[in-house]
């Protein structure tokens, strides 16, 4: 560790305390943990007597180590905490106690005042890019020793797709399944479960690269991990759209000026400004159009079917879909050569 206090940050709570689990593991080393270790969740806003959890933080943060040479205090959810129990724990980390070690987690934001505090900052994210998901499976497995081929760590990322918290339960489980030995992918299959879904931003980039096998296949995807049902994808591609169509003829000229006027990061307006340029006011209006057609067939203005037998989906909504990006997709593809 650099300092006396960890924080493991991250949006998603199983990934935190994943991550935690293993900081804790390695904070600790040999140390005996019924001497060593005090493990607090700030969730617990009371004890049985009515006392602030916090304060027993706070005389385990100040109590010296004895028969160990340091003893690790962890608060788990600390989010929760309030604002006055936040200051007494930024008030000990800057004057620590010698040989105790504070470790945080923290489901949420970097910006929370604790982890801008603390010496060393664990991040639990995992970036939306494929090769960032790819990255964290090899990581995972390599953190438990499990030993594979070479395109095991992509099939596993495509697999479980933007639900990455499930892969250190799936690491866990072949490391006390296989140990080290080498295992293929078709050893792994069975306990990866259902398709994981992806994130809307794997659609909407096939889109706007007017790449419609890609669109279509990201689609399918969405529908077929159950992560989205069709009219969720429809709004989600609405929102898209409408924002293109808010800049549109405005006066932004870039990324933050589409951002202040949009209510959004810098970036992904900025991909919007760049859009809406692209494909003019007639092209935004049609793919709003087709839109609000599919909204409706998806409403019941259309069936093409019921479910199909092998694979449990609804046919309508597959080819509502599927006609809808490929569309989108074919359009863009059309701007770009115009």
């Amino acid at each position: 560790m650099n300092g006396p206090v960890l924080c493991v940050v991250g949006h998603d709570a199983t990934m935190v305390y994943d991550a935690l689990h293993s900081a804790v593991s390695a904070t600790m080393g040999d140390l005996d943990p019924l001497i060593a270790l005090q493990d607090f969740t700030a969730k617990d806003v009371t004890t049985s007597s009515g006392d602030s959890i916090i304060a027993k933080v706070i005389e385990a943060l100040n109590t010296p180590p004895f028969l160990v040479e340091r003893r690790v205090i962890v608060v788990r959810d600390a989010q929760s905490l309030l604002a006055d129990e936040v200051a007494e724990l930024l008030a000990w980390i800057s004057s620590p106690v010698p040989d105790i070690v504070l470790v945080l987690a923290v489901v949420g934001a970097k910006s929370h005042k604790l982890v801008k505090a603390s010496s060393e900052v664990i991040d639990a994210n995992v970036g939306s890019r494929s090769s960032e998901r790819v990255s964290f499976v090899e990581s995972k497995l390599q953190q438990y020793e499990i030993n594979v081929d070479a395109r095991a760590a992509r099939a596993i990322a495509s697999k479980v797709g933007d639900d990455v918290a499930r892969v250190d339960a799936l690491a866990r489980t072949l490391q006390a399944i296989y140990g080290t030995t080498s295992i293929n992918m078709d050893k792994i299959e069975p306990y990866l479960g259902d398709l994981g879904d992806v994130p809307e931003w794997d659609l909407t980039d096939a889109l706007d690269s007017g790449d419609s096998a890609k669109s279509i296949e990201v689609a399918r995807r969405m529908l077929d991990s159950k992560g989205r049902a069709a009219l969720q994808i429809v709004n989600m591609l609405q929102r898209h759209y409408l924002r293109m169509a808010r800049l549109e003829g405005s006066a932004a000229r870039g990324g933050e000026d589409a951002a202040l006027l949009l209510g959004i990061g810098t970036f992904p307006a900025g991909k919007a400004l760049a859009m809406s340029q692209r494909l003019g006011a007639t092209r935004i209006a049609t793919a709003v159009h087709w839109i609000t057609e599919a909204d409706g067939a998806l409403k019941g203005a259309v069936s093409y079917g019921g479910k199909d037998l092998n694979s449990d989906m609804d046919v309508t909504e597959l080819t509502v879909i599927e006609v809808l990006v490929a569309r989108l997709a074919r359009m863009t593809s059309g701007a770009r050569r115009s």
